[in-house]
């Protein structure tokens, strides 16, 4: 057999694409703003991870160009060997003391952050504890390790005591969870896991990606806005959503870093960040312990908009972040509504199996701190209109087949 017989064979996209639903690469032409150039016209972003609106501030982007004019476009090696920049380490530095942690130590991507830390300190003897809503690079990490990865409902914290209690107490424990979970926009229970890591002696990671930047009063993520900074052994977190660049880093005991830094394999064996994504990152990282009135902008935002489509009769999936997620249940009526939206001038992104659950599709807004008032209700009006006249799948599929 043939090994690209499955290529030649897949034709789920053509038949979206041919039915006029396939919602994906949309095509950019202008900065990640709150309003933006695609495929020719202008339309409101309001599905990006942009949180603090950082990508088009002028330290950012001025601290880019000038780390590309000096030290060049790339560093042409890992950090374990040729690849490691004075940028690296200052921004590690500021990391590691912005999130109370002792060290810190910063990968390429978010998803190597993950796949990194994980396959490095677990392995064969050793149990993870997941949440079954966990992003996709947790669970690529726990294969890599190969260490047991045990799943338990999402934020079911008696599933997950039932769990820790049936587990061999001679073997190392790691639990895993998001601080904020990445479609549905809520957040984990951190205080009771929290108190099940320390009663069945597991370490414990929060992947904050998409709380650093966004929970806690200054930002600095979702144990802050728990009051239990000190609580938390690893945080992971990435440049590519409130830093406005591209990368991750991992945050810890200064061992354990250490450790990291000569074990894992995605660190050791993949060239570092570039210049210019690491003093982004680090610019945008100044900008937001020095503004975290940034922070409330965005919690305001995110709640004008969450009470504005309840105002106007949608059913959301209730949240306090600025991920609102708005149900649509089926994926053609997903994908449907969002290029429709899309043709109306708003940009969201639809969330389909295996990314949710069948029958739970839904679009997943999200938010920026710098959103005005007047887009987010044209915004808000578009989708009601647009999700008010959407047909059912059975009608949808009869119109575009015919």
């Amino acid at each position: 057999m043939d090994l690209f017989t499955k290529a030649y064979t897949y034709d789920t996209a053509k038949k979206a694409k041919q039915g006029g639903f396939y919602p994906y690469f949309h095509e950019l032409s202008s900065k990640q703003d709150v309003l933006v150039e695609m495929e020719g016209h202008e339309v409101i972003m309001i599905g990006s991870n942009n949180y603090l609106g950082l990508t088009t501030h002028p330290e950012v982007i001025k601290a880019s160009m000038e780390a590309t004019e000096k030290y060049g476009t790339g560093v042409s090696g890992s950090r374990f060997l040729n690849g490691t920049l004075d940028l690296h380490l200052e921004l590690e530095k500021d990391l590691a003391k912005f999130l109370g942690k002792e060290d810190a130590t910063i990968f390429s991507t978010g998803y190597q952050s993950n796949l990194g830390f994980i396959s490095a300190i677990a392995g064969r003897n050793d149990l993870i504890f997941s949440d079954k809503e966990n992003h996709a690079s947790i669970y690529d990490g726990i294969k890599l390790s190969y260490a047991e990865m045990i799943r338990y409902n999402h934020n079911d914290m008696d599933d997950l005591e039932k769990k820790l209690a049936a587990a061999d107490p001679k073997k190392g424990k790691l639990i895993v969870t998001d601080g904020v979970f990445s479609m549905g926009g809520d957040l984990c229970k951190l205080p009771e896991l929290v108190k099940l890591a320390k009663k069945y002696g597991a370490r414990l990671m929060v992947d904050d990606a998409h709380g650093l930047g966004v929970m806690g009063k200054t930002g600095r993520g979702t144990a802050e806005h728990f009051d239990l900074m000190n609580e938390v052994d690893i945080v992971m977190g990435t440049f590519s959503k409130s830093l406005a660049s591209s990368g991750g880093f991992i945050a810890g005991e200064k061992d354990v870093i250490e450790y990291i830094r000569h074990h894992s394999r995605p660190y050791i064996f993949n060239a570092a960040i570039p210049p210019s994504n690491t003093a982004a990152a680090h610019a945008a990282l100044k900008v937001l312990m020095r503004e975290p009135e940034r922070v409330e902008n965005l919690r305001k935002v995110s709640n004008y908009v969450r009470e504005g489509l309840k105002s106007r009769g949608l059913k959301i999936r209730e949240s306090i972040t600025p991920i609102i997620p708005i149900f649509t249940y089926t994926p053609i009526r997903t994908m449907v509504a969002c290029n429709t939206l899309f043709k109306n001038g708003v940009y969201v992104n639809p969330v389909v199996p295996p990314a949710t659950a069948h029958g739970e599709c839904l679009i997943r807004t999200s938010y920026m701190a710098t959103h005005p008032k007047e887009l987010l209700d044209k915004a808000m009006d578009t989708i009601v209109k647009v999700l008010n006249e959407l047909p059912s799948e059975e009608e949808i599929l009869k119109w575009k087949l015919q």
